[in-house]
């Protein structure tokens, strides 16, 4: 038996592969639109293994993979032999002898690592700590849909370096764009686990308005996320001077977008101005986790397809 391919992280596809899927997506979205069947994984079942909570991912994989002609199942660790202490490998020994997909939302990238060497089937990440690879799938389609290819862009990250700050790091490697990355002070990116393994693509500001200068796309998260709400109000503190308001847009250029993978706290990270405003593409973005996730299991059941 051929091994599965896997996407639990963006480097797993190469930039060739990547921007197949941004062309599949454009044409599985358009068949979206217009109404048109399109069920290649007909009688395929995803398992969804949820450990954190989620309103998008959940929804964009459970649609996504009945409007591709299949089915999901959803597991909560809770629900399930994991959560009572089975040992993530004997788990995926027989989910993956049960299912043709799995998507897992976790913890330490450690865990589906562990879980994709014991798989039969192709295993997606949904969100660990470390990466969020299927938003940046969804965040690079949608500047693409909106201001064309990518590279040699300059993106702006402001706030926590997060997983998916990591993730717009592994990108702008592969395609070829700057990140500014803006973080108070004690919150600043580590190189290891973000993955980096070069500087080229990637500068550090203390202050986010020269972060944000001149760049072509604004992005942000919460400032606390899942796993950190002990700190909330040390973070709420520390992270004040970095919310994403109109200010700082106008430092950006003229065209520059905003992105938030949400759910957002406006007044926080970012102004409600900003996110309910004309630069922000937030909603496309968001249903763009439907269009690029379809894109990605079809490509990971059936590799290229010419249709």
């Amino acid at each position: 038996m051929d091994s599965p391919r896997h996407f639990l992280q963006l480097k797993d596809l190469s930039r060739d592969e990547l921007d197949y899927l941004f062309e599949r997506t454009r044409i599985i979205k358009a068949r979206f639109k217009t109404y048109q069947r399109h069920w290649p994984l007909q009688d395929r079942t995803l398992v969804m293994i949820f450990e954190k909570a989620s309103t998008r991912t959940r929804l964009s994989f459970e649609a996504g993979v009945q409007q591709l002609g299949g089915s999901a199942i959803y597991l909560n660790t809770r629900d399930s032999q994991l959560g009572r202490g089975e040992p993530v490998e004997d788990a995926a020994e027989v989910i993956s002898r049960m299912s043709d997909m799995v998507m897992i939302r976790t913890f330490e990238q450690d865990i589906i690592e562990r879980f994709a060497s014991h798989s039969r089937v192709p295993v997606i990440n949904g969100l660990t700590n470390e990466y969020h690879p299927c938003q940046i799938l969804a965040d690079i389609f949608t500047f693409i849909e909106h201001r064309g290819p990518i590279q040699g862009k300059t993106v702006a990250w402001i706030g926590d370096s997060n997983n998916v700050c990591n993730t717009w790091l592994q990108a702008a490697e592969i395609f070829g764009f700057d990140v500014h990355v803006s973080t108070p002070p004690g919150y600043e990116v580590e190189a290891e686990r973000a993955g980096l393994y070069g500087t080229a693509h990637f500068k550090q500001f203390a202050d986010p308005m020269d972060a944000a200068r001149d760049v072509d796309l604004v992005t942000t998260d919460v400032w606390t996320s899942m796993g950190f709400e002990a700190e909330n109000e040390e973070r709420l503190r520390d992270f004040a001077d970095w919310q994403v308001d109109a200010e700082m847009m106008r430092a950006a250029r003229p065209d520059a977008v905003f992105m938030h993978c949400l759910p957002a706290h406006r007044g926080e990270e970012v102004a409600a101005e900003v996110i309910d405003g004309a630069q922000s593409v937030v909603w496309d973005e968001a249903e763009n986790r439907l269009h690029t996730q379809k894109a990605l299991m079809e490509f990971l059941l059936l590799g290229r397809v010419n249709d």
